[in-house]
């Protein structure tokens, strides 16, 4: 129901997320880098600078979060994602997954379906994040989302049973009782991811009301071009180029939203402010 109300402030919490995914996928990865430092690393560098390992998994979700889920699962989307997050598959391997998603996609079980995705991942020597991702991105397409929303990815306890630490090797399951230890733990994570994100969309809804509630008052030209990327990203640098708007004006911009309690300052510095709901 939260998904298919398409709230104006959607993308947003899409966006958060994905930096939870990407967080937990960092952690997984045996790396430091918290939800602070991987907004830093992506939002504080330039387009086509090189983010970080870590950067690299936020650019992935964030990918997730923001692409047409009909666009997903291509064989050039899917390549790019493992480009991202620093992953080395060749063509052969990667037109071998993109065939056993092709496959799990128009399989009947849903549970089957998203545990093959893992499994896939993981027999392909790509990990479950990866398996995460791509099982994300095919619920999104059974359940005919636009987008895809990170749940799986930002649960940490995801495949921690016996069940799903055995090798997957093997043919691509595709029901339950091809393994149910890890279709327990993927309803289990499943469960919790939702609830999290429902948790999550009541947080950003809330804020997101609140900013819409003051948005007529702005008086700042560019002002809605501000207000409409808050709402559909997770953060905002205070030098971001917007149309309209010079980095003075939106500094000013900010700091009135800030009092008014409709956004935000996320890193708690004094300089390189990033602003959000």
């Amino acid at each position: 129901m939260v998904v298919r109300r398409q709230e104006r402030w959607a993308g947003a919490w899409r966006q958060r997320m994905a930096l939870s995914a990407a967080a937990v996928s960092a952690r997984r990865a045996g790396r430091v880098e918290d939800e602070n430092a991987l907004r830093d690393a992506v939002l504080h560098t330039r387009p086509g600078d090189n983010v970080g390992p870590a950067g690299r998994m936020l650019v992935a979700w964030r990918k997730l979060a923001d692409t047409p889920a009909e666009k997903l699962l291509t064989e050039a989307s899917i390549g790019a994602v493992l480009n991202d997050i620093g992953l080395v598959c060749n063509d052969e391997a990667a037109s071998d997954l993109t065939d056993d998603l092709r496959q799990l996609a128009a399989s009947d079980g849903l549970v089957g379906m998203m545990t093959g995705a893992i499994a896939s991942a993981e027999r392909h020597g790509l990990g479950r994040g990866l398996g995460a991702w791509l099982a994300d991105a095919l619920l999104a397409q059974r359940l005919g989302w636009g987008h895809a929303v990170p749940l799986l990815g930002a649960e940490a306890a995801l495949g921690t049973s016996a069940g799903s630490r055995r090798s997957a090797a093997g043919s691509v399951p595709t029901s339950i009782g091809t393994n149910s230890e890890r279709a327990k733990d993927l309803l289990g994570a499943q469960a919790r991811g939702a609830l999290r994100a429902i948790d999550l969309s009541a947080e950003v809804g809330r804020r997101a009301q609140r900013l819409i509630a003051v948005a007529p008052k702005l008086r700042a030209k560019g002002s809605d071009a501000v207000v409409e990327r808050l709402l559909s990203d997770d953060a905002i640098v205070a030098s971001q180029p917007i149309r309209g708007m010079s980095e003075r004006g939106l500094r000013r911009l900010f700091d009135r939203l800030v009092d008014l309690g409709a956004v935000r300052e996320l890193s708690g510095r004094s300089t390189f402010r990033l602003y959000g709901l």
